[in-house]
């Protein structure tokens, strides 16, 4: 959900300059792990290393692993790569971009609570050259500065506190009781009767129609058999969006003149503009009709950031759209390997649906409020996010006040890439870092871990601001999944892999069986 999941787009592939920091800390060494110390501004910069004294691969280095070694697909694995040959902080010189990669939950840790006020990602990126374009207001990955943090804090109404996400249970449990049927449908059409193929594609669906639900306050039919025509476009405009952004960001400007991605990249923001802006003019319209009638104007998120007078309709044409990319990949993605490995570790199953079937009766659905009583269905997602953040890397630019990490001083300007998979898989923090084990999340069963070393929904004043709804979404979701149905692998599926496409995508289709428990009630 809204990232990514919340996601962060294009973070580590765009290259850009322009982090706004308030403070900058000393940092000292003590075994690879860094600590926050004096103000970097106290630091003898000519007594300290450099970019320079860092180690990294070279540019021919970098385009053996990159294309005869195949890493361009995993990036994600070179991570780990990287942080064995390179240690837990390395750098890459590619072009113009120098860049130094944080692979330690402590560093990370020091540059992300140096953000200040108007965190920045980046300047220079593929998403602002179609805004530009096409005259299109920036939206909240988009938008810099004081600009975006009057944006950010309007749109962060009704979604930020855990009681104006669980006011959204209504309607995502709507969305995912019309999913139930889906995969029943589904499960009759394979040859077997019980075969879900594609389950990405299934949640991609049910996440895809719960976040428009939720920001343009309609139903549009992704999970209809026959899904409307437009909203198909909708649907297949975002993937060939981003399966073309992978190819302008790496090739150089002067390609788009002579090979065609640019301009897919290009049309398929142009067609989800026209059908996003489509369903807020429609909302737009409601409203007026019914003030026009004396009627009380009510609704939920879109009604509130259109009658509140905060932002121009322009502001929400470019931030809504925004917001819809960024809340479906989180969600359909962490579904989609939690039930892969629930699938094949049904010891962790059967506990799931232990705890779920005693925190809420069949004779009910589960409710926002239940969801405090299943803390290992939290564990799962929590898992499941950490094996696979939606996106596996990170940005900031440090702008105007240099860095100190460890014994090495970096000036404003400096460029760095957060790597939160290899962080995430360090086995200081989670012994066993290639294994589903939701019970290391559990109180009882926790290892203690840095508070950096897992964040997916991000760090800040600009983390996910629809990190409650995802979780909600996806608390409900797989409750519900996991009382009515058991989950077994493909048995010609075999093990499946994840590849880098922004965000981490499994290498092949993912198919599962779903046996319905001796109960029938959804």
């Amino acid at each position: 959900m809204i990232p990514s999941a919340c996601r962060y787009l294009l973070p580590s592939l765009i290259k850009g300059r322009g982090f706004l920091l308030e403070q900058t800390y000393r940092v000292t060494a003590s075994k690879g792990r860094a600590v926050t110390g004096t103000a970097a501004s106290t630091v003898d910069e000519k007594r300290m290393k450099t970019f320079d004294d860092l180690p990294g691969p070279s540019l021919l280095a970098n385009l053996y692993w990159y294309f005869l070694r195949g890493y361009l697909l995993h990036t994600h694995e070179l991570q780990l790569a990287h942080k064995k040959i390179y240690g837990p902080i390395w750098k890459s010189v590619m072009g113009p971009f120098r860049t130094i990669y944080v692979a330690d939950p402590e560093m990370l840790q020091v540059v992300l609570r140096q953000e200040g006020k108007y965190p920045m990602r980046n300047k220079n990126d593929i998403w602002k050259e179609h805004r530009n374009q096409r005259n299109i207001t920036y939206g909240p990955f988009t938008e810099e500065g004081h600009k975006w943090h009057k944006l950010r804090t309007v749109l962060n109404k009704r979604m930020l506190k855990p009681t104006e996400a669980m006011s959204y249970a209504g309607g995502i449990n709507e969305v995912v009781t019309d999913f139930m049927d889906r995969l029943q449908d589904m499960r009759k059409e394979s040859s077997s009767g019980d075969m879900v193929n594609d389950v990405a594609n299934a949640f991609y669906r049910f996440a895809f129609e719960g976040i428009s639900y939720i920001l343009f306050e309609t139903r549009i039919g992704s999970l209809d058999k026959q899904i409307p025509p437009e909203t198909q476009k909708f649907i297949d405009s975002i993937g060939y969006m981003f399966k073309n952004s992978v190819y302008v960001t790496f090739l150089p400007k002067w390609t788009r003149r002579v090979l065609p991605y640019w301009d897919r990249y290009i049309e398929g923001w142009d067609n989800i503009f026209y059908y996003g802006n489509k369903l807020i003019d429609k909302k737009m319209s409601e409203i007026q009709s019914r003030l026009e009638k004396g009627e009380e104007v009510k609704g939920e998120y879109l009604t509130y950031l259109l009658s509140s007078g905060k932002l121009s309709i322009e502001d929400v044409y470019g931030s809504v759209t925004e917001l819809l990319l960024a809340g479906v990949d989180t969600t359909s993605n962490t579904l989609t390997w939690s039930l892969y490995h629930l699938a094949r570790n049904p010891e962790i199953q059967k506990t799931l649906y232990d705890e779920v079937i005693g925190a809420v009766p069949m004779d009910r659905l589960p409710v926002a409020e239940d969801i405090s009583r299943m803390p290992f269905l939290r564990a799962v997602i929590k898992e499941t996010l950490r094996l696979y953040p939606v996106v596996p890397t990170n940005a900031r630019v440090v702008n105007e006040n240099d860095i100190v990490i460890g014994d090495h001083f970096f000036p404003k300007s400096s460029f760095f890439v957060l790597c939160h998979y290899a962080i995430s898989k360090d086995e200081k923090d989670f012994p066993d870092p290639e294994k589903f084990l939701p019970h290391r999340w559990l109180r009882d069963g926790a290892i203690k871990h840095h508070p950096f070393s897992a964040i997916p929904f991000g760090y800040g004043v600009r983390a996910c601001a629809g990190k409650r709804i995802a979780e909600l979404e996806m608390h409900l979701a797989l409750s519900r999944i996991i009382r009515l149905f058991e989950i077994k692998p493909d048995p010609k599926g075999g093990e499946v892999k994840s590849m880098t496409r922004i965000i981490l995508a499994p290498t092949k289709q993912i198919n599962l069986r779903f046996l319905e428990r001796k109960h029938n009630q959804v």
